[in-house]
């Protein structure tokens, strides 16, 4: 069982003094949280690509490397990449690189993406939404599989036995499929053979078991070995040494946060009951001490069969210092926990 965390670089206004941090600042936290985790025993670092205001990190691949000098065993990933908008030639060169920077321990984490900003600025039309994807998709695999490409498509140039370079340290670099929990992206995932990340940021999580039952029989139906294939969530939580102070500290930037989401995307307003029911035992927050988040997370691998849980904290500007603490105790306190309990 592999424990990290994700991150999507926020830079949204602190809620207690109104103060907006600098994205270049934000940045460099950042790095520090990730060599941390590093530090702590954590197993992964996903950092999540955006193209507006309140978010830092529009290059996933540039942050990763950063931390790829100062990190030893941490494994480092996008959180998503918007494959949808992107072109997958550089993708693959940049993630090739943070490979070798890292001595083999880059991954891609591809998405349609749930935010659209990128279509516009890149100058695609979100009507192609889905083929866009489909498409960049079959060609990052290939890209992945092979030195040299053959390649055409409806979107992007063809391409004719060229090779892409810098290859990576591992053949073929990891490529999971990130879902929003519809059931055709994890048949898609599945029939590809491909490791499935999930977000689970609402509702109750064991419902997505029977997605990951999906996965697993599209996979076997296309012949691929169901053992060996990877499950992950990405979830919203916080750490803290008590589970009411997890809960003070957490609650007031994912209030923000939510609403702010909540007001572009016609949700109803995030409030504070909403807040503690997603934080009881079925909820899809995972926010209190070591003891709690770990039985949280003990709870999800038995009953949905996820084998990486990634923490996605914080949600909205939380203090440096608060994440820091919060990687500290998921790396010495939760993971450990986590790691006895399901090791048989």
């Amino acid at each position: 069982m592999e424990i990290g965390v994700t991150t999507f670089v926020e830079t949204t206004p602190d809620v207690r003094t109104g103060v907006v941090i600098s994205h270049a600042q934000r940045l460099r936290e950042v790095v520090e949280e990730i060599v941390l985790a590093d530090q702590v025993g954590l197993d992964v670092f996903g950092v999540g690509e955006h193209h507006r205001k309140d978010y830092a990190a529009s290059a996933p691949a540039v942050l990763l490397a950063a931390a790829a000098s100062q990190t030893k065993r941490i494994r480092l990933t996008s959180a998503v990449t918007v494959l949808s908008s992107d072109d997958p030639v550089r993708v693959f060169e940049q993630f090739a690189m943070v490979d070798g920077l890292s001595n083999g321990r880059a991954e891609i984490m591809a998405g349609r993406g749930s935010f659209i900003e990128s279509f516009p600025l890149f100058g695609y039309d979100i009507n192609d939404y889905n083929e866009l994807f489909d498409e960049k998709l079959d060609l990052l695999l290939q890209l992945c599989g092979s030195e040299k490409v053959t390649w055409s498509g409806k979107h992007r140039p063809s391409i004719h036995n060229l090779g892409v370079y810098p290859r990576p340290v591992q053949n073929p670099l990891p490529v999971w499929i990130g879902s929003g929990g519809t059931p055709q992206s994890v048949v898609r995932a599945g029939m590809l053979g491909l490791p499935l990340v999930l977000a689970i940021i609402g509702g109750r999580p064991l419902q997505f078991a029977s997605l990951v039952q999906l996965y697993k029989r599209a996979a076997a139906q296309a012949g691929h070995d169901v053992s060996k294939l990877a499950v992950a969530t990405h979830s919203h939580g916080f750490v803290a040494d008590t589970t009411e102070t997890a809960a003070e500290k957490f609650f007031p930037p994912t209030q923000h946060a939510m609403n702010v989401l909540g007001r572009e995307r016609g949700w109803g307003h995030y409030d504070r009951a909403s807040f503690d029911a997603a934080r009881s035992f079925e909820g899809a927050l995972y926010v209190g001490d070591p003891e709690t988040v770990a039985e949280k997370i003990i709870h999800l691998h038995n009953h949905v069969g996820v084998t990486r849980f990634m923490l996605h904290v914080p949600v909205g500007t939380m203090p440096h210092e608060d994440v820091m603490r919060a990687i500290e105790l998921l790396g010495t306190e939760v993971a450990p926990r986590v790691r006895e309990a399901v090791s048989g």
